[in-house]
């Protein structure tokens, strides 16, 4: 097996393949024609003596040969660019490509402040940054999909490196008549009794609060499930049901739907305070402008 010969261009083709689940949408990512991309990836499934993709009518899937490919490649091309972020600091400066994958709180409440920080003290820097929940964000960490999570610690995150971001709090947002909306505080256990709005079915928030009102012996009534934490609070303001949700990635959008018509109030329950965590695969392998965005991120843990 010639595997010398497989080049650095294809391996990248490969990935962007396997990533897009279609060559034609890896050709538009790789700003190449997607007919270039098929004798790529016939070139290098010659080269392996395997098939390395199955074609189905929906798109392409790696075959176990195209697994253990894709595994390698992604560490090949993460050395190369880790060796590219190392050299360049004798050069102009830092530069390089990170990926990061983070939740969707993190998202909208001080992670853009941060990396408009970051970027303009390295502007050869760019940033590839995608939401996903808390338990993808770990997966693709581990899978070797991105450089660098940013999550909440309720998920199994025993194959990654774990660093403390920072913290916030589990609150409830609740219609100005509510029943609950005149105390100052009230216990995840109270809002049971009562509809709630929810967000992502499959995300650490929603397992979370299943589980500990399982521990209750109850379960939640969720009346309504959207996709954004504007929508949580447009349907509390219908007075559709209560949310239980981060506080700060909820602070804006109330305040855009009529904060008057919402109430914001702290859960007592110790688990309502919330760590997110900044997640790698091996910090020590990461390429330089990665590891300057942990140490970034970390150094400004809030407590």
């Amino acid at each position: 097996m010639t595997l010398w010969r497989i080049d650095l261009v294809s391996l990248r083709l490969f990935v962007a393949v396997c990533e897009e689940s279609s060559i034609a949408r890896a050709a538009e990512r790789e700003f190449i024609a997607p007919s270039a991309v098929s004798k790529r990836i016939n070139d290098l499934e010659s080269l392996v003596g395997s098939a390395l993709l199955q074609r189905h009518k929906w798109g392409v899937r790696a075959t176990p040969a195209g697994e253990a490919l894709l595994h390698h490649a992604r560490n090949v091309l993460r050395s190369l660019e880790k060796m590219q972020g190392d050299l360049s600091e004798y050069t102009s400066g830092v530069r390089g490509h990170i990926r990061i994958f983070a939740n969707v709180s993190s998202i909208v409440e001080t992670l853009p402040d941060e990396l408009g920080a970051f970027l303009r003290r390295h502007d050869g820097v760019k940033v590839d940054l995608e939401d996903h929940t808390s338990a993808q964000v770990v997966r693709g960490v581990a899978d070797g999909a991105t450089d660098i999570g940013i999550c909440w610690d309720a998920v199994d995150t025993r194959d990654v490196e774990v660093f403390p971001y920072r913290n916030d709090q589990i609150v409830t947002v609740l219609h100005r008549d509510h029943a609950l909306a005149g105390r100052e505080q009230v216990a995840f256990v109270d809002t049971l009794d009562f509809d709630h709005i929810g967000v992502h079915p499959d995300s650490a928030m929603y397992t979370v609060l299943r589980r500990v009102a399982a521990e209750q012996g109850k379960t939640v009534k969720f009346r309504i499930h959207v996709s954004t934490f504007e929508a949580v609070c447009r349907m509390v303001r219908a007075n559709l049901g209560l949310a239980v949700v981060p506080r700060e990635a909820v602070g804006s959008y109330s305040q855009a739907t009529d904060g008057e018509a919402l109430r914001i109030v702290p859960l007592t329950d110790p688990w309502a305070l919330r760590r997110l965590i900044v997640c790698v695969r091996r910090y020590d392998a990461l390429p330089v402008a990665s590891r300057m965005l942990v140490d970034h991120l970390c150094a400004r843990n809030i407590a």
